[in-house]
């Protein structure tokens, strides 16, 4: 299990992430709402900056470019935790 603190407009939301299910899933399991529309990584309605730690995905092409990659952005519907992180959505709220 990973923490995942989550910086908001409205301030800082935390989170448990496991190492099976995306961000998304796993936000959604503490009552948190990140925005999304295709849950598989091509609309990039959900695309988020992670300012610390790692993530992988189990898609080949997860709708971003090398350099979005180099820059830290990562796409929370199918992205998997691999350590602790903190990312940033401005859009991110409690439900």
């Amino acid at each position: 299990m990973f923490k995942v603190r989550l910086n908001t407009r409205k301030g800082i939301l935390e989170f448990t992430a496991s190492d099976e299910q995306t961000l998304m899933e796993c936000a959604e399991e503490f009552e948190i709402h990140l925005p999304s529309s295709c849950r598989n990584g091509t609309c990039r309605t959900c695309i988020t900056q992670a300012q610390s730690g790692s993530v992988r995905y189990d898609t080949e092409w997860p709708g971003l470019s090398a350099q979005e990659k180099e820059e830290g952005w990562i796409l929370p519907c199918i992205a998997i935790s691999c350590s602790d992180l903190v990312i940033e959505n401005e859009d991110a709220y409690l439900i």
